[in-house]
């Protein structure tokens, strides 16, 4: 990533800054999206999760096991999960297996573990 030199412009009515940030600010449907992503992500029990399935493709039941919450609100985490794309399922027969959506989730959740264990 290359930084660009900033230096505050005094009157604050910079062309060349307002064109500079212009460039890097988000829009607000991608800013929205991005929130919602953090804000899924925010939550101990549904990084235990994302955790869990960096790992395994796992059963609701497994899962439930593994961070200690009920079946109710394991669901629920999932739905939330689900709901913002950062989990998909596969059925098998009766069963419903829970994976990561995508490899940006998984360096994702790596990048964030990385970073609060330095």
């Amino acid at each position: 990533m290359t930084e660009k030199p900033y230096s505050c412009t005094g009157d604050h009515s910079s062309e060349m800054l307002a064109r500079l940030v212009a460039d890097h600010l988000l829009n607000e449907e991608t800013g929205h999206r991005l929130a919602k992503l953090f804000k899924a992500l925010s939550d101990p029990t549904r990084l235990q999760i994302i955790g869990l399935l960096a790992h395994a493709e796992m059963c609701v039941g497994d899962i439930c096991l593994a961070v200690g919450k009920s079946q109710p609100a394991t669901s629920h985490h999932l739905r939330i999960l689900r709901e913002d794309n950062l989990v998909k399922i596969r059925r098998d027969g009766q069963h419903v297996l829970y994976t990561l959506a995508d490899d940006h989730i998984h360096t994702l959740f790596h990048q964030g573990l990385d970073h609060v264990t330095e």
